[in-house]
């Protein structure tokens, strides 16, 4: 996987739209879960070429002190070198003199290779720095996105169990409407009243029957005096 490909998907990604996703999505909760296990895999794999081009760059670093590392020693024995032949050259030894210039001029040749690979790399490195630092940058957002993701993922479910147990909560409430008069409710407070009725008519009933006994009694009473009155006047004892 190529350095763009992993910064063009790290960008894309953690700049995704999770709201106007959800908005399209039938089941959001699915979908949701879907877009978590998507993230995870992607920022696993971006990592991975995150770690890779951070290797290679800091192997281009490595190589890149190295080369000035060496550029300085070079630098260093051809003046040791040259030094040397202008001692030698004084004393009277062009000989050895011209072959420590020559040992001078190899240095130099070691230094100016060593000094221009080093120049060479450093836009490269630069380069490859800015990559880096994008991408990690990009990997910081997809954490960041993961994240709100879980939670948006988290107060969905929430919000989906309320609104389940306010549905049903209403349905039972619809289901048992006392105001309905042909509910079951109002029918069995119906039959209710009529027991309470047929009890009061057969109370009044009672009374009814309990009164003419009574009446009857009177008049039982009243016939017994009048017979014996007239026992009374048959004797001659009528006052």
């Amino acid at each position: 996987m190529s350095k763009q490909t992993v910064l063009g998907r790290v960008t894309q990604l953690a700049k995704a739209n999770i709201n106007a996703l959800l908005d399209q999505a039938e089941d959001p909760q699915k979908m949701l879960d879907q877009l978590i296990r998507d993230y995870t895999n992607n920022i696993s794999e971006a990592e991975q070429a995150v770690a890779t081009t951070i290797g290679n760059l800091r192997m281009m670093e490595a190589d890149h002190t190295e080369d000035v590392d060496a550029a300085a020693e070079w630098g260093g024995k051809a003046l040791a070198a040259s030094r040397k032949a202008d001692e030698l050259r004084a004393a009277g030894s062009a000989a050895d003199a011209d072959r420590f210039d020559n040992l001078a001029k190899v240095a130099l040749g070691r230094q100016l290779r060593s000094e221009k690979e080093a120049k060479t790399a450093e836009p490269t490195i630069a380069a490859q720095t800015e990559v880096v630092d994008k991408l990690k940058s990009g990997l910081d957002a997809m954490r960041n996105k993961l994240t709100e993701l879980q939670g948006k993922r988290d107060e969905l479910v929430a919000r989906a169990k309320t609104a389940q147990a306010q549905n049903t909560m209403l349905d039972a409430v619809k289901n048992i409407d006392v105001m309905d008069p042909t509910s079951d409710l109002a029918r069995f407070e119906e039959k209710v009243r009529r027991e309470e009725a047929m009890a009061l008519g057969k109370q009044e009933l009672a009374a009814s029957s309990l009164d003419a006994q009574f009446e009857a009694l009177d008049d039982l009473g009243r016939s017994s005096e009048v017979e014996a009155r007239l026992a009374a006047l048959k004797s001659g004892k009528a006052a």
